[in-house]
């Protein structure tokens, strides 16, 4: 007898599923970005709370792309104290890494035709994530591997001002390799299941402060009404 499907009560609202997903890329930025050192540049914004995530709620490329296009134009006209740079997470699109691959070059194209070129530029992050001549399973593709796919908005400016304080930059991508390769397969597994149990303590807490927030204060709830001839007894 097959199981019966699980009852929609017990599936993730898309407001969770979105608050989850944020909270998940937030931690892995912490945790393999920043704590591994993956990006050395990645730290500042971060902690000033320059980083801008949102999760698009888009189920196909084209709704992606209206998105993308919508976060290009805001991280172009945002003042970069405010907002230094874009992670746009999309879990319920592109989940594929070859597609996902393909609408990479659109979005370059999509930089080009908003005349963003020498402003902005796209990086690409997926949980699939594989370089030319890797194999799926090597643990050379995890420096590049998102727990949802994602795409980096980044201002040209940022990138100008970190090689220049980083003369060395280029070196990044072997440190990184090597970074992985000595955190090895398991590391990284245990990384992962670290990230995904920040999030879901994250999401919890909100929820509860949100609850608490929504909630009569204890004072008013314990407050009982008095007979109204309740003064006027000999």
């Amino acid at each position: 007898m097959s199981a019966a499907p699980a009852s929609p009560t017990h599936q993730p609202s898309e407001a969770l599923a979105q608050a989850l997903a944020q909270a998940e890329t937030r931690a892995w930025v912490d945790r393999a970005v920043i704590g591994l050192n993956l990006c050395p540049f990645a730290k500042a914004p971060q902690i000033k709370g320059q980083v801008r995530y949102v999760v698009s709620a888009a189920t196909d490329p084209a709704g992606l792309l209206a998105d993308l296009i919508n976060e290009l134009e805001v991280l172009a006209e945002a003042n970069p104290e405010r907002i230094e740079t874009t992670l746009l997470i999309h879990p319920q699109v592109l989940g594929d890494f070859a597609a996902y691959n393909d609408f990479v070059a659109v979005a370059e194209d999509t930089v080009a035709e908003l005349d963003l070129e020498g402003i902005l530029q796209v990086a690409s992050f997926h949980p699939d994530y594989q370089f030319d001549g890797t194999a799926p399973t090597d643990i050379d593709n995890a420096t590049n591997r998102s727990p949802y796919p994602t795409l980096h908005l980044i201002r040209e400016a940022s990138i100008d001002r970190a090689v220049a304080a980083f003369p060395e930059a280029e070196a990044i991508f072997k440190v990184n390799i090597a970074t992985m390769q000595k955190l090895g397969t398991a590391g990284w597994a245990a990384l992962q299941r670290q990230c995904r149990a920040d999030a879901a303590l994250q999401v919890q807490v909100q929820a509860q402060t949100q609850a608490q927030l929504q909630s009569p204060p204890q004072s008013q709830r314990q407050v009982k009404s008095l007979p109204l001839d309740a003064g006027s007894r000999d």
